[in-house]
């Protein structure tokens, strides 16, 4: 069933559901957005694979803060640093909620910490960041072992011989080693058909979350609950991930010793014995579950496509890579890259800061909610409006960064080629929803990153150019492509 059909049959069926449908009553002052049709909105207008394109467009008529209406509900769309950082930073009470997605409600419930909302929310990021911070976060012994971890992958690395190659589940399996290690104490061999399948689980959602179908569903989804289609996969992949999730922590469960805490899953089982003798009950075994999906998904997508685009901007501008393994040959030498090699370079900081500017992992944010009603930059927006922040107009402003549509490294450089912070670098977004994790990837992209320039010069295969196009997913995700690393020694 192609995408006009499945649409006219969803009107169709909302038409019949709501004969007497009559909108939502316009509240005072509401930002400005274009006029909606009855019962699709703004849809009739949406990019559905890439909606953040439309929103930068509508963003140019109707100003920063404006509305789109999707199928019956109506969306705040924030564009821009200076309306971004506002709401986040400078509401950051009031635009903390989040909306209930049905696509992944179904699957997180309101459990977890990224799709959980109010009292259950706020318990679980404090928990979160204290946890991470205690396994080491910022700190020497997970240094160690990110950097035991560059080891493994730069000898995957060679084995390839400077033969083209793959390099997505590799960098996958690297990445989410690291994030294993901190929740189930554990390291994957590369080829663990266990890894692979949980990998594989997560990639695929990520694929299918980008397509239209999924955001029809997440409009209609009373509806597109019969409609069959690739959304449906979406449930069963994230279920092959809470599967093994569940069967590690009872496991855990057997084995724990309160005096020794090993790994998250322990930290959190200890939680929940103390919690037996209080009323309120927020360390239970299905926020247990969900926040290990949060934190492993979360953990391994985005750092390791950031990793992606790195090798493949290195590829296509061998001039910038050169100098980064010039400051590597001077700074590092042959020793092990170290947290501390970074201050003393500052054209390496500023390629890996580009990298995730350039690569906009996440183009159009994840939707927050107000949690009041609230006067923003003169218009009224009422309690539990979804808001979407488009972190591609913040990363890509034109106000604050010199070309924005290019990969240019002097974006975070001053004339003296001093690091120069930018303030519209928000790739873990901002304000109280800020990405729990983004110590930790700060960390793995450096020493991954340096790691394998010390080792490789990269390369495109023989006759081949490199494109720099997204691929269709929830993320930025490089197409499909395989490279050549010609080992430096």
């Amino acid at each position: 069933m192609d995408l006009v059909s499945v649409l006219l049959s969803v009107v169709v069926c909302i038409f019949l559901y709501k004969v007497f449908y009559g909108g939502e009553k316009e509240s005072q002052n509401f930002p400005p957005g274009p006029k909606p049709l009855p019962l699709i909105g703004n849809l009739h207008i949406m990019n559905m694979k890439k909606p953040f394109l439309t929103f930068m467009e509508l963003a140019e008529k109707y100003g920063p803060v404006f509305s789109v209406q999707l199928g019956t509900k109506k969306v705040v769309v924030l564009c821009g640093t200076d309306a971004v950082k506002d709401a986040l930073v400078n509401h950051a009470d009031e635009f903390s909620g989040r909306p209930k997605i049905p696509m992944f409600d179904q699957t997180s419930k309101g459990h977890g910490v990224i799709f959980a909302d109010g009292e259950n929310w706020k318990v679980m990021r404090r928990f979160t960041l204290s946890t991470l911070r205690d396994f080491g976060m910022g700190k020497k012994t997970l240094e160690d072992r990110i950097g035991e971890e560059s080891g493994c992958l730069v000898e995957t690395f060679k084995s390839h011989e400077g033969k083209p190659f793959d390099n997505t589940l590799i960098l996958n399996a690297a990445v989410a080693n690291i994030i294993v290690h901190i929740l189930l104490n554990h390291r994957f061999d590369y080829q663990d058909p266990t890894l692979l399948k949980l990998i594989k689980s997560v990639s695929e959602n990520v694929r299918i979350g980008g397509r239209p179908i999924v955001m029809l569903y997440n409009t209609y989804p009373s509806i597109m609950q019969w409609v069959p289609g690739s959304h449906k996969s979406i449930y069963e992949n994230s279920q092959n991930l809470l599967n093994f999730l569940k069967e590690t922590f009872t496991e855990h469960r057997h084995q724990l010793d309160v005096n020794d805490q090993r790994d998250l899953i322990d930290t959190f089982l200890v939680k929940q014995q103390e919690e037996k003798s209080s009323s309120t009950k927020f360390f239970h075994d299905e926020n247990l579950t969900i926040l290990l999906s949060n934190l492993f998904g979360a953990g391994m997508e985005t750092t390791s496509t950031t990793l992606r685009w790195g090798i493949l901007l290195m590829m296509k501008y061998p001039d910038i890579q050169k100098k980064v393994q010039d400051e590597i040959d001077q700074v590092i030498g042959s020793a092990e890259p170290r947290l501390e090699h970074r201050k003393q370079m500052p054209y390496t900081d500023a390629v890996i800061h580009e990298i995730q500017r350039f690569a906009n992992l996440a183009p159009n944010g994840l939707p927050h909610a107000t949690t009041t009603d609230v006067t923003f930059r003169g218009y009224f927006i009422p309690k539990g409006t979804q808001v979407i922040p488009v972190l591609t107009s913040v990363l890509r402003d034109k106000a604050y960064f010199k070309k924005p549509e290019e990969f240019y490294p002097e974006h975070f450089l001053d004339s003296e080629g001093k690091f120069l912070k930018n303030e519209a670098f928000l790739p873990f977004s901002a304000g109280k929803r800020i990405c729990a994790g983004e110590t930790l990837a700060k960390m793995e992209l450096f020493l991954f990153f340096t790691k394998l320039l010390q080792n490789f010069t990269f390369q495109p295969p023989p006759g081949v150019e490199v494109q720099l196009t997204c691929g269709d997913a929830i993320t930025s995700i490089p197409l499909d492509h395989k490279i050549c690393a010609l080992s430096r020694s």
